[in-house]
């Protein structure tokens, strides 16, 4: 059969119908995978938000557990023997979701932890990040804190030793010059004033070497005993126990502790009560050192800040009787360098200061 001359036109509108068909599955084809990925996208970020929700958790927790509770209690109704199973069920499903919750508050014992690490001043301890949700987002900044503490102190302590390290020098001329002065009550306070601040700058220096803890000690085999004797002065009563052992110390280092103890007991005892009271008895494996005086003591309000740099009682904050706030402290740092603690007590009479050494 002869073609017709004009059936490429037919062929040609047939093709664009095609062509046109053709784009509009496209165009539909393309349309479903951006609705179907916006979906999926929305999927995630939603699953996303979550995760890192706690309170969403705990609350699905929750209604899971409700509905499949109300579940076995449906079932259980319709069955003579409901009861023996659906005891046991409820239990299983109360325990599982019990350790789920669990699971999840978990990280609070590591901030729990963490904190009282800080409270100690070990900001150089790190709180686990366990899961992503608040609280994890609580311990990253937790770390946070701590590291930026710690090069806080770290600065604060270089900027010390800097300076007190160039005070020893000036301080070393005014006293030679002092000395050159004629003798009198005026040379005498000059004398008094450059010792104080002396000894002012050598406790800054020692407490910012014993801000490093054990590293800072020199240990050897040490007698507290004869330590104890050496300290030997009227108003000291010492009471040490025979056959004590041998314990590693920084002989230096308790000297400087066990001299600041003694002194501060002398400086506020009642001689009328009794002397002061410098004792070493064994403890366990070690040797627990003990200075009592019989003063007023200290307010219970102030027990807990003694120890800290530069803090001084009320009943202790004249010039002459009260320090200059850095003995106890020394003698803190130094119980604390060896794994020891210093404990403070009010012994009514008096007033009792403690360390043990293992």
């Amino acid at each position: 059969m002869k073609q017709h001359p004009y059936d490429h036109r037919w062929r040609e509108r047939w093709d664009r119908k095609k062509a046109k068909r053709a784009r509009r599955m496209g165009r539909d084809w393309e349309y479903r995978w951006r609705v179907r990925h916006r979906w999926h996208q929305r999927w995630h970020h939603q699953h996303k938000r979550f995760k890192h929700s706690l309170g969403a958790r705990l609350i699905a927790i929750f209604i899971l557990l409700a509905c499949t509770s109300s579940v076995i209690l449906w079932a259980c109704m319709g069955s003579p023997y409901g009861l023996l199973w659906a005891v046991p069920a409820l239990l299983l499903v109360t325990g599982f979701a019990f350790g789920m919750i669990r699971h999840m508050v978990w990280p609070l014992h590591a901030l729990a932890i963490g904190a009282e690490a800080f409270r100690r001043g070990e900001f150089s301890h790190r709180v686990p990040v366990i899961h992503g949700d608040e609280i994890g987002d609580l311990a990253v900044r937790f770390n946070q804190m701590a590291a930026d503490i710690q090069a806080m102190l770290d600065g604060k302590r270089a900027l010390l030793l800097a300076i007190s390290h160039e005070l020893r020098s000036p301080l070393t001329r005014a006293r030679l010059h002092a000395e050159l002065v004629g003798e009198g009550e005026s040379r005498d306070a000059l004398l008094g004033e450059l010792a104080q601040m002396r000894d002012l700058i050598t406790a800054l220096l020692e407490s910012e070497r014993l801000g490093s803890g054990h590293s800072a000690l020199q240990l050897s085999d040490c007698d507290l005993a004869a330590l104890a004797r050496e300290q030997a002065q009227p108003g000291l009563e010492l009471h040490v126990e025979p056959d004590l052992p041998v314990v590693q110390i920084d002989r230096l280092r308790v000297q400087l502790c066990l001299r600041n103890l003694v002194q501060n007991a002398l400086r506020h005892n009642d001689a009328a009560r009794g002397a002061v009271q410098l004792s070493l008895a064994r403890e366990g494996s070690g040797v627990r050192l003990t200075v009592r005086d019989f003063g007023p003591g200290v307010p219970p309000e102030s027990l807990p800040q003694l120890g800290q740099p530069f803090y001084r009682p009320d009943e202790a904050r004249t010039r002459h009787g009260g320090g200059i706030g850095l003995g106890l402290c020394l003698c803190r740092l130094v119980a604390e360098a060896h794994g020891g603690r210093l404990e403070l007590r009010n012994a009514e009479p008096g007033f009792e200061a403690s360390v043990r050494f293992a």
